[in-house]
């Protein structure tokens, strides 16, 4: 039994859906309309950005994740075009809010938040206290969870972490952008389209190739690791890669996973936060300057301090807990950050990172 004093919103009355967390309460809510399935099952994380739901919904990080958004109003502005997503659908396993708006009002939507949903088929929870919710999985962890009708009982939950996500979101093919004449191979780990937007400021041709692509017997100017879902030592045939790219002495630049799948290639090791960092306002210092950036994030696993070699270091810090979030070889040209300069949502403190790579082309 929960204890109403701290859940006060299980009080609610007229509910039809729950939100279930294996290591916590289950939380009763509202839903627009009839789900397709009985049973959404995912991982309970949180967001605390203001905006960008659009952005968020479709970043392939997010893939196998139920998303609880600690701003207490979504999809006033409904859902632009699909050329201003971060892939081509939406990849959240559900979302969960407070207070859901039904219509949209910007004038360069397309349709609505509940529309979009309901044509993708992804459930979403409201009426839900998420900001108390959050609270909970920062004291508890994020966990496995579920969206289900209030009469369903037995739920065999998930934990999507222990599974290959990246190889449901990485690319389907290969795929050039630009006609530059550096040429950069990309490796797509669940990229976000923002990222290609920010490559192409520059002069350079790019080779999107899949997550398990061996690039290592092509010739390139510079390699680019992209950012993706879940855990990074599940991505096996992608580390065995960089392995190899490492040898090679080349400029690498890594983004979120690929931040950590460089470490892992170097033999570092990586470990689960209790409720990593996810939306558009966690702040970093970067260690040589002293020079502070507010930053978008969206990740759920960090780098071992400990494990580092002793020819890289780190160059960024998450000011929040001191985790890691940048790093880079001693001599070699190789650096990589745990957050997103591409924004898309969020902030452009650190776009500069784009041009640094160019520069070492």
């Amino acid at each position: 039994m929960v204890n109403t004093r701290y859940y006060h919103w299980i009080t609610l009355t007229n509910t039809n859906w729950k939100l279930v967390l294996k290591n916590g309460p289950t939380i009763r809510g509202l839903s627009p309309s009839p789900q397709e399935k009985k049973v959404y099952l995912g991982e309970a994380v949180f967001t605390t950005g203001m905006m960008g739901y659009v952005e968020s919904l479709t970043d392939p990080s997010y893939k196998g994740q139920i998303l609880v958004f600690t701003y207490p109003l979504i999809g006033n502005y409904g859902v632009p075009q699909k050329g201003d997503w971060e892939s081509s659908q939406i990849q959240v396993s559900g979302i969960v809010v407070d207070q859901f708006i039904e219509n949209k009002v910007h004038y360069g939507a397309q349709r609505s938040l509940k529309q979009w949903l309901l044509d993708e088929k992804i459930p979403i929870l409201y009426g839900i206290d998420t900001r108390a919710l959050t609270k909970f999985l920062r004291k508890k962890g994020v966990c496995p969870a579920a969206i289900a009708p209030i009469s369903q009982k037995n739920i065999s939950f998930i934990d999507p972490n222990l599974t290959d996500l990246v190889s449901k979101v990485t690319a389907s093919e290969v795929k050039i952008y630009g006609s530059g004449k550096k040429k950069i191979i990309a490796v797509d780990c669940g990229m976000k389209e923002n990222i290609i937007r920010c490559l192409l400021q520059f002069p350079v041709t790019i080779k999107r190739v899949p997550y398990d692509y061996d690039f290592t017997q092509e010739p390139y100017d510079g390699l680019f690791i992209s950012n993706g879902p879940g855990n990074p030592i599940t991505c096996k045939k992608t580390i065995k890669n960089l392995k190899k790219a490492l040898l090679i002495k080349k400029p690498i630049f890594g983004i979120c996973l690929g931040c950590q799948l460089m470490a892992l290639a170097a033999n570092a090791k990586t470990f689960k936060l209790n409720y990593g960092h996810r939306g558009q306002n966690h702040p970093c210092m970067e260690i040589k300057t002293k020079r502070c950036f507010v930053t978008s994030q969206n990740h759920g696993y960090a780098i071992l301090e400990k494990s580092i070699p002793d020819d890289w270091k780190i160059t960024f810090r998450h000011l929040n807990d001191g985790s890691i979030e940048g790093l880079e070889h001693k001599s070699l040209p190789y650096f990589s950050v745990q957050f997103h300069p591409e924004d898309s949502p969020g902030p452009t403190d650190v776009a500069w990172l784009f041009e640094k790579f160019f520069q070492m082309l």
